[in-house]
């Protein structure tokens, strides 16, 4: 596969009167010999993309929302033209673009599978002798002779699945649509993925998750505007998604910025190519085992509770030297700590942390004293500073910490002050991982052969 200097632009208009305009006045102008006028704005959806994709690679695309991941893709699939550059491609392309693109809703689900699978270059000889493994993976039952309309979105997402990943294809094009699917479909569809993969099939895939490029893929592009700012190691590209998609909206332009400049670009290819040179692939482990701190990647949705009689202020995370980071290595202990001025006098006082994942699920924290009747009596006008040692058992991603502090009253135990996302923090790439997931459990494997 390769594209070449691809862009795409729309022409947005600020009204229908504007678009009426501009079917009329400019043909007018051209009569009269005078200039046509333009009564719309120029909307670049993509501009100058340029990449190859060798046979039997696998190169995921990620990027914000509305980065032009689906234009790209839609393109490549040759459901939408370019307005500049072009796309060329050898062998069958099998897509799985938006919810419900190639379904009839009108039609049944069996109808739908010789429809869609047409539309990818499958006969309908081939459709039939291949029907049962389609209906096999979809999983879908009696549903199949029912209208599309009246499936749930995980039912046309296994359906749709089935069809493409059933064709044989030698090019894969998955757009974002798996989040739909159950866990168990979703892994349905990895294994499935890695099957074709092994056959030497070329795949596409696009996904917000950060973990599952770096797992699935060899290469990943990063977009951004319309635009791509990196093209290079899975690892490398999806902590630049993650720092862009973290930064701070002012500081998010000067962070591409230097995303396209060119001392990235070279640093990236380097880091790529690390098994070439003498030296360069430990130089790169080194380098992603260094802990840091990155002022651009804060936590942008702080979420303040109400106070009643306090104020949690100054979250950060320390090396054990003191130093404040919020790139972690695993393996090695941290402490968490924060400041909390109060303004009410309590009794039963105690302080607690939690870690969470990027989608909120929480994987443990801790709290200063097992019950409230080991709390601490806490006076009005004083200050304290709640400190929480831990060892990172956490693999690389990126992760939340809350903040809380809990108080006695007459009426018992309240939430005096929390906040909730105070602190973001990456556990940086390692090389050689096995340990799988969100947490490192510290498993040890032996294998005997009998």
């Amino acid at each position: 596969m390769s594209v070449r200097s691809v862009s795409k632009s729309y022409q947005i208009y600020d009204s229908p009167a504007h678009r009426l305009r501009q079917f009329i006045v400019p043909r007018i102008r051209r009569t009269l010999g005078l200039r046509g006028g333009a009564y719309y704005r120029d909307f670049r959806a993509l501009h100058n993309i340029s990449f190859d994709v060798g046979r039997g690679e696998v190169v995921g695309i990620v990027g914000r929302n509305g980065s032009g991941k689906s234009t790209l893709l839609q393109i490549i699939c040759g459901t939408l033209s370019p307005s500049a550059g072009r796309v060329e491609t050898l062998g069958r392309v099998s897509a799985l673009l938006e919810l419900g693109s190639g379904f009839n809703p009108e039609f049944t689900g069996h109808d739908n599978v010789y429809m869609n699978a047409a539309l990818i270059g499958m006969s309908r000889q081939e459709v039939g002798r291949k029907f049962d493994e389609i209906l096999d993976f979809a999983d879908i039952g009696d549903f199949i002779d029912q209208p599309v309309k009246t499936y749930s979105s995980g039912m046309a997402v296994r359906l749709a699945f089935a069809v493409a990943i059933n064709a044989d294809p030698d090019i894969l094009i998955v757009d974002e649509a798996l989040a739909v699917g159950d866990e168990l479909f979703q892994r349905k569809c990895f294994a499935r993925i890695e099957q074709l993969r092994s056959t030497g099939a070329t795949i596409l895939f696009v996904s917000h998750a950060g973990g599952t490029v770096v797992d699935l893929c060899d290469r990943a592009i990063l977009l951004d505007a319309g635009e791509m700012l990196a093209d290079g190691a899975p690892k490398e590209v999806v902590g630049m998604y993650q720092k862009l998609l973290y930064a701070p909206a002012d500081k998010a332009a000067r962070i591409r910025d230097e995303m396209l400049g060119r001392v990235c670009a070279a640093l990236l290819d380097g880091r790529a190519s690390g098994s070439s040179g003498d030296g360069t692939a430990q130089d790169t482990a080194d380098a992603l085992e260094t802990e840091n701190y990155d002022p651009a990647f804060v936590s942008t949705n702080v979420i303040k509770y109400e106070s009643h009689g306090a104020t949690i202020s100054g979250p950060e995370i320390r090396t054990m030297d003191g130093r404040t980071v919020n790139g972690l290595v695993r393996g090695r202990t941290y402490r968490y700590r924060y400041r909390v001025d109060f303004d009410r006098t309590f009794t039963g006082v105690r302080f607690g942390m939690l870690i969470k994942t990027v989608t909120g699920t929480h994987l443990g924290g801790s709290l200063s004293q097992a019950n409230v009747h080991e709390g601490l009596i806490v006076s009005s006008g004083t200050s304290a500073v709640a400190e929480f040692s831990f060892i990172c058992h956490l693999n690389p991603g990126v992760f939340f910490m809350n903040a809380g502090v809990f108080g006695c009253l007459d009426q018992g135990e309240i939430l005096i002050h929390r906040l909730s996302d105070a602190v973001a923090f990456r556990v940086l790439p390692i090389s050689r991982n096995q340990a799988q997931e969100a947490v490192d459990f510290g498993c040890t494997s032996t294998v005997t052969l009998e």
